[in-house]
């Protein structure tokens, strides 16, 4: 059986997603002290694993560096491209909201709105569905400060339990997408590898159901 190769999102995805693969029968033990290795191989599965961040997933993956990736909806959606988008893990929930300043009223004005976001794409596509003109502001660290500090009329970012949001005097007033971790594979591989990639989302696909039933 060829080995596979599958580059993983680095923080708090990655031990979801090994706590996944247990379920899945792998052994992870590399994946639990990885220590500065960023390629560990697996024992008892042909399977050896590549720690990236979330850009560099999907870039390994269309490029072909990596058969098979796990990454958020939120990187496919900002980055996009050209590789197949076969499962949906179940797993690194949150969602995409637009937050404001508490009691401000975002949408009663005629004004152009400047928005802050580390996901810049994703902001200008979904005022542009609602036809609203929005200056949109990239950036890289805390959002949440943008408006506090009135360089933005509102943020777009992602968002789990509010809390950090409401730390920070702000408030969501709608919900722009779910988001969700997926399997992703190198269009070539999929047909190089077929067998083994389908053997490998079919175990992903049973570890899903068993979670679901528990």
């Amino acid at each position: 059986m060829n080995r596979l190769r599958i580059a993983l999102t680095k923080g708090r995805l990655l031990e979801q997603t090994t706590e996944l693969f247990e379920e899945m029968g792998l052994d992870c033990t590399p994946l639990r002290s990885p220590g500065r290795r960023l390629i560990h191989s697996l024992e008892n599965y042909p399977l050896d694993i590549v720690l990236a961040k979330a850009p560099d997933v999907i870039t390994y993956v269309e490029h072909g560096a990596c058969h098979m990736g796990i990454v958020g909806k939120d990187s496919i959606m900002e980055l996009g491209g050209s590789f197949f988008e076969v499962l949906d893990l179940n797993m690194g929930k949150c969602r995409f909201a637009l937050a404001v300043r508490q009691g401000e009223n975002f949408y009663g004005t005629y004004k152009s709105r400047r928005i802050a976001s580390k996901y810049p794409n994703i902001t200008r596509k979904f005022f542009e569905k609602k036809g609203i003109d929005v200056s949109v502001i990239r950036i890289e660290g805390s959002v949440e400060l943008a408006p506090i500090l009135g360089l933005a009329d509102a943020i777009v970012d992602l968002v789990e339990t509010g809390d950090t949001l409401k730390a920070n005097g702000l408030t969501p007033i709608e919900d722009v997408a779910s988001i969700s971790a997926r399997l992703i594979v190198n269009t070539a591989a999929m047909k190089l590898y077929r067998p083994e990639i389908l053997g490998f989302v079919e175990r992903c696909e049973t570890a899903i159901q068993d979670r679901n039933r528990e």
